[in-house]
C-alpha cells in the first residue's frame, strides 16, 4: 500500500514539476503542460486565435515593410560614398527594387486576413533581406574594397541573422519559427559559397551559433506572445460557465465558416439545442443546480462533437453546434451519437433532454448564416412544441428520442 502511495506521490510531483516549469517560464501568464505542447506546433489553436494571430502578423509585417520601404532606398547614399560608380548604381537599383517590394507589402488592403495570407506576407518580408545579400555579392565581389567597403559587405552578410531576430516580433509557434528561419540559414550558406568560402567550424562556427541563439530567442518570444494572445482571446470569447464560445464569437465563427462553405460549395450544418424544462430546475433546486445542468450539457456536447466543430452558448439554456463540412445525413449521425451518450442527469436523477433543430446551408438554400441559424431555431421550437426530447431535420425528418427511452 505504501509503495503504491509513494508511486502516486512521485507521479503527482512530476506533474506539478511540469506545471511549475511551464508556469515560471511563461510568468506572469500561467500555462499548463498541454498548452505548452500546443505552442510547439501550429493548427492546434481554435479559429478565433488563428485569425487574431494572423491579423497581428499582417499588421506588423505592414509596419516593418513600411519602415524598410523608406530606409532601404535611402541607404543608397552609403553605397554611393563607398563603392565605385557602377557598383553603387547597381546597388541603388537593387535597393529600389527591394523598397518597391516592401512598399507593396505595406500597402493597405481590405481582406479577410487569413492565416495563409499572413504566412505568405511574413515569408515575403523575411526573404527580401537575405536575397538582397546574395544579389549584392555578385555586384561587389570583384571590386577592390577599402576598409569601410569591407565593413559594409560584412554587414550585408549579417542580414540572414537580422531576419532571424525579426521573427521575435511575431506570435508564432516553435515549429513556425523553425520553418520561417530555414530560408535564412539556407541563403546564408549559399552566400558563403558564392563568396568562395568553405565552411569552417573555427571561422563560421561562432556565426552559426549566434544564428541558432537568435532563432531560439525568437522562438521563445513568439510562443510567449501567442500564448498571451490565446489567453486574452479565450477570456473574451469563451463563456466562463460552460467553456463554450460566446454568442459574439460564435457569430464570427459561423460567418467565416458559412463564407468558406459557400465559396467551396461544401455542406455546413447548424444544430440548435434547447435544454428541456430548464426553468423547473432553477425554480425547484436553485440556480446553482441550473448552472450545473448547463455545464453538464456543454461538456457532453463538446465530448461528442468533432475537433473541427464549434459549440456556442447562444443564450440562457440554448446552444448551437456548428458542424463544419457536414450535410444533413452527417448531422443526423452526430445527433444520434450525442443523444445515445446522453446529456447528463437532472437534480432529481432523471436524464437531461433537449429539443433540437437542424438546418443545412445547401439543402435549405440559405442565403446567409443568420437565416441558417434562424431556420435551425425554428425547427428547435417545432421539436419543443411536438413533445420535446426530439430532433427535427431538413426534409421533415423527426427523431423522437423520448420513445426510444421509453422502449428501453
Amino acid at each position: 500500500m505504501s509503495s503504491e502511495t509513494d508511486g502516486r506521490d512521485d507521479d503527482d510531483d512530476r506533474d506539478v514539476g511540469k506545471r511549475s516549469f511551464a508556469a515560471h517560464v511563461f510568468s506572469p501568464v500561467k500555462i499548463s503542460w498541454d498548452q505548452f505542447v500546443d505552442l510547439m506546433v501550429p493548427f492546434r489553436h481554435n479559429i478565433h486565435i488563428r485569425r487574431h494571430a494572423a491579423s497581428v502578423t499582417i499588421s506588423r509585417v505592414q509596419l516593418v515593410a513600411a519602415i524598410f520601404a523608406v530606409l532601404v532606398p535611402l541607404s543608397s547614399l552609403i553605397d554611393w560614398f563607398i563603392f565605385p560608380a557602377r557598383e553603387s548604381a547597381l546597388l541603388m537599383v537593387l535597393r529600389f527594387v527591394c523598397g518597391g517590394i516592401f512598399l507593396l507589402l505595406a500597402w493597405p488592403r481590405e481582406s479577410a486576413k487569413s492565416p495563409m495570407q499572413a504566412n505568405a506576407m511574413l515569408m515575403a518580408v523575411l526573404l527580401v533581406p537575405p536575397l538582397f545579400y546574395l544579389a549584392s555579392i555578385n555586384i561587389v565581389l570583384s571590386v577592390e574594397l577599402g576598409q569601410f567597403g569591407q565593413l559594409v559587405t560584412k554587414l550585408y552578410s549579417m542580414l540572414p541573422t537580422v531576419v532571424l531576430a525579426g521573427l521575435a516580433i511575431f506570435p508564432l509557434t516553435a515549429f513556425e519559427v523553425a520553418i520561417f528561419a530555414a530560408p535564412a540559414f539556407l541563403l546564408g550558406a549559399i552566400g558563403l559559397y558564392m563568396e568562395g568560402q568553405t565552411f569552417s567550424l573555427m571561422e563560421n562556427g561562432p556565426e552559426l551559433w549566434l544564428m541558432v541563439l537568435v532563432m531560439g530567442g525568437a522562438m521563445f518570444s513568439g510562443m510567449s506572445q501567442l500564448h498571451y494572445m490565446a489567453v486574452l482571446v479565450n477570456r473574451a470569447m469563451v463563456d466562463p460557465l460552460t467553456q463554450a464560445y460566446t454568442r459574439r464569437s460564435g457569430n464570427e465563427a459561423i460567418e467565416l465558416l458559412f463564407r468558406l462553405s459557400a465559396l467551396q460549395n461544401t455542406p455546413l450544418s447548424v444544430a440548435f439545442f434547447d435544454l428541456d424544462k430548464f426553468k423547473s430546475i432553477n425554480d425547484s433546486y436553485g440556480h446553482e443546480e441550473g448552472d450545473k445542468a448547463l455545464k453538464t450539457l456543454a461538456e457532453k456536447l463538446k465530448q461528442g462533437l468533432r475537433k473541427g466543430d464549434v459549440l456556442v452558448r447562444w443564450g440562457g439554456e440554448e446552444f448551437i453546434a456548428i458542424l463544419n463540412n457536414t450535410d444533413a445525413e452527417g448531422a443526423r449521425i452526430v445527433i444520434e451519437r450525442l443523444r445515445e451518450v446522453g446529456f447528463g442527469l437532472r437534480p432529481d436523477g432523471l436524464p437531461l433532454t433537449a429539443s433540437i433543430g437542424l438546418a443545412e446551408r445547401s439543402q435549405d438554400e440559405m442565403p446567409d448564416w443568420a437565416h441558417l441559424v434562424e431556420k435551425a431555431d425554428g425547427r428547435m421550437y417545432e421539436a419543443k412544441r411536438s413533445g420535446r426530447d426530439r430532433a427535427v431535420f431538413p426534409g421533415g425528418l423527426v427523431l423522437d428520442f423520448s420513445q426510444k427511452a421509453a422502449a428501453q
